[in-house]
């Protein structure tokens, strides 16, 4: 997976775009500010914005060419954010040390993306909140039509509400909602599609 990532990113421009996510942009700035993880984290978008409100961020994705142009972005934007090159599984912080943790199309395998998400919720302090938008499970029928919406080919990268539900079980549901939106992030996100959206509080 981190050649698919690095192929896609070694380009000049931002696959996804320079702008923050929407969703991740909307529910942010009702945070207080503090600390924050962004996991699978792509060429730096959100990491970035993140940091231009004032939060000390951290990230990581497995591909280095992400990494790259994170950090580009940041020094253009004269921003600081600290950024690891690992996968998922080899990932470590300190558990309860953030405030927020913001999981923007994080999309992983499905024998471990359940495994991932438990994971992430030990080092979200009490009261810590997950932002999290990635696509459902209905999104293969909206790729069929409009592939350059993009998003995973295998149904089982995609997620339900029910998994949500399951995975941050331990997490009062903020919002939870499924529902098809129209996305125009940089070359590789652009059409309609259907997402989950979840903001939660660790209990």
């Amino acid at each position: 997976m981190s050649q698919k990532w690095n192929e896609r990113y070694a380009a000049k421009e931002y696959a996804y775009g320079e702008a923050p996510n929407n969703f991740f942009k909307e529910q942010i700035e009702k945070v207080p500010i503090g600390k924050i993880l962004l996991p699978a984290e792509g060429e730096g978008r959100n990491a970035v914005y993140a940091a231009q409100l004032g939060w000390e961020v951290y990230a990581f994705d497995q591909s280095i060419e992400g990494k790259h142009k994170a950090l580009r972005l940041a020094e253009k934007k004269n921003m600081k954010i600290v950024y690891d090159v690992a996968e998922f599984n080899a990932s470590s912080y300190i558990d309860n040390y953030f405030n927020l943790i913001a999981l923007i199309y994080a999309h992983f395998p499905s024998h471990v993306k359940s495994e991932y998400h438990k994971k992430l919720t030990q080092y979200l302090k009490s009261n810590g909140i997950v932002i999290f938008e990635a696509f459902s499970k209905k999104h293969l029928e909206f790729r069929e039509k409009s592939p350059e919406v993009g998003g995973p080919e295998n149904l089982e990268m995609l997620f339900s509400l029910d998994e949500i539900k399951s995975d941050f079980h331990n997490f009062e549901i903020i919002l939870l909602e499924e529902r098809s939106i129209q996305l125009s992030e940089g070359e590789f996100h652009k059409g309609e599609g259907s997402v989950i959206r979840f903001v939660g509080r660790k209990l």
